[in-house]
């Protein structure tokens, strides 16, 4: 067996490799640069899924960043049991042709209670008095505090939230340098976000991202130098490409307008009601999956949809299928976003009727993904003031919410979710074996065998000098 890191370096697409990115372009121009074809929905946990298992969200059921868990009648995202996925992993895989593979499973999503050998992803630790403590949970236990002791407490508030940076994405790195140093694992599989980030928050085409293109290229050539010292192969994928947005879509909101979605007051804040709302939508960037109580409904809430600004298509059953969408965790309809368009999960028409969490990096209990929890509040005057008061208050054992989170959904950038992007903004694959990739466009579910491929030594036929460059290009 040929050792592996797999690199997943998240919104790398090939408009971003060049002057920024000098380790990623002498990596691209050793390997090639092959187009990646995602999934619907381009998000991060069907992503990884697909990659994982070989298979559509349609056999392994991640159908997005979170669903409606139908048996319980309630939203949830982020979840974390691997043993919410269908289908072999591609671990189990290895170790079915070799029982001495062994995989290292640094923070790719659905990374607790697997069967991989070693695991480490976030986990805060969450106090009766409402704090939330940085921390992360690894596999075997003993892991969390070799790490800790090392490269100190994973740094959860640069990992998601206003204060986002790179520092997160290099504690991965570290982490990952060190098991591999540490445990030898056959397969690495090491999640690098900090481009996925930046990109949402500031868009594709905004000059500010150089310097975080230099960032994560730094991360990515001392995982490639540390790779090639120990004779591993090395291969970068990403998940998804990130395009320019400019107007958010409250479908939620034209639901409720509607008569559709239903709310409960709590103390003058309101929460959606899921078990009495005849439809809503989990909103999770360009992607929306719309849950329909009654299936009588279902027309009348696509008429809703359709004359809803900012929607491209709407997928019925006939739609989900040919999408490889059709798995009973998804919604009765899909609604795609238009290309320059994502959806909030707004639901309340009255800012001061939002529930106190939708000012909060609150991932846990809205129910919808949020990009604007990578904003400050643009009316606080003095933010970092308003931070440490409220920490103070914590410290002294008051409650005290960190409510410095906008509701402008205006403020985003730049979103994804749609599997139709333009080539330089496409995700992509690259191999420092590339005799080892099919040639032309990949699929996301061939990643999983391409990964035993490299391990295993199946070479496939050289490629012409003519496709070589085209992958090149």
């Amino acid at each position: 067996m040929h050792p592996l890191l797999v690199l997943n370096v998240v919104g790398l697409t090939p408009e971003l490799i060049g002057e920024h990115t000098p380790n990623l372009a002498a990596f691209a121009q050793r390997s090639g640069v092959r187009p990646l074809q995602t999934v619907t929905p381009a998000v991060t946990c069907s992503v990884q899924a697909t990659f994982l298992t070989g298979t559509p969200p349609t056999d392994h059921g991640a159908v997005g960043n979170g669903w409606l868990f139908r048996d319980l009648a309630e939203i949830w995202l982020w979840r974390q049991s691997n043993k919410l996925l269908s289908g072999e992993r591609v671990w189990d895989a290895g170790k079915r042709r070799d029982k001495a593979f062994t995989c290292a499973n640094m923070f790719w999503w659905f990374n607790m209670a697997s069967s991989a050998d070693y695991a480490v992803t976030p986990r805060p630790i969450y106090k009766a008095d409402g704090r939330k403590i940085p921390d992360c949970y690894a596999q075997p236990s003993e892991l969390r505090d070799e790490l800790t002791a090392k490269l100190g407490t994973f740094p959860l508030f640069s990992f998601w939230g206003p204060a986002t940076n790179i520092s997160s994405t290099r504690w991965i790195a570290d982490a990952t340098l060190h098991v591999m140093a540490s445990r030898n694992p056959t397969l690495t599989l090491a999640y690098l976000p900090h481009l996925d980030y930046v990109l949402q928050r500031l868009g594709p085409d905004n000059p500010g991202i150089a310097a975080d293109l230099r960032e994560i290229d730094d991360v990515v050539g001392d995982l490639v130098k540390a790779a090639d010292a120990s004779g591993r192969h090395v291969m970068i994928v990403s998940e998804y490409g990130i395009v320019p947005v400019k107007r958010p879509v409250h479908i939620n909101r034209a639901l409720r307008q509607s008569g559709f979605l239903a709310v409960r007051d709590e103390l003058g804040g309101e929460l959606l009601d899921a078990p009495q709302s005849r439809a809503f939508a989990l909103a999770d960037h360009q992607v929306a999956h719309v849950y329909i109580a009654d299936p009588d409904d279902i027309p009348r809430v696509r008429a809703v949809l359709e004359q809803t600004g900012g929607i491209d298509e709407i997928w019925g059953a006939e739609e989900k299928r040919a999408h490889g969408l059709d798995h009973e965790r998804s919604g009765e309809l899909v609604a795609i976003a238009r290309p320059d368009a994502w959806f909030t999960y707004y639901y309340w028409l009255d800012d001061a009727r939002a529930p106190d969490f939708a000012r909060l990096v609150e991932i846990h209990r809205k129910p919808g993904y949020d990009p604007v929890e990578l904003f400050l509040d643009p009316e606080i005057k003095w933010p970092k003031l308003a931070i440490g008061w409220r920490l103070l208050k914590r410290a002294l054992g008051l409650r005290a919410l960190m409510d410095v989170i906008p509701l402008d959904a205006a403020l985003v950038r730049g979103s994804h979710g749609r599997a139709d992007n333009s080539p330089e903004r496409s995700p992509l694959v690259m191999s420092s074996a590339p005799g080892m990739l099919p040639g032309g466009v990949i699929k996301a579910s061939e990643i999983k065998q391409i990964m035993l491929d490299h391990i295993f030594g199946v070479e496939r036929q050289p490629q012409k000098a003519a496709e070589m460059e085209h992958t090149r290009a």
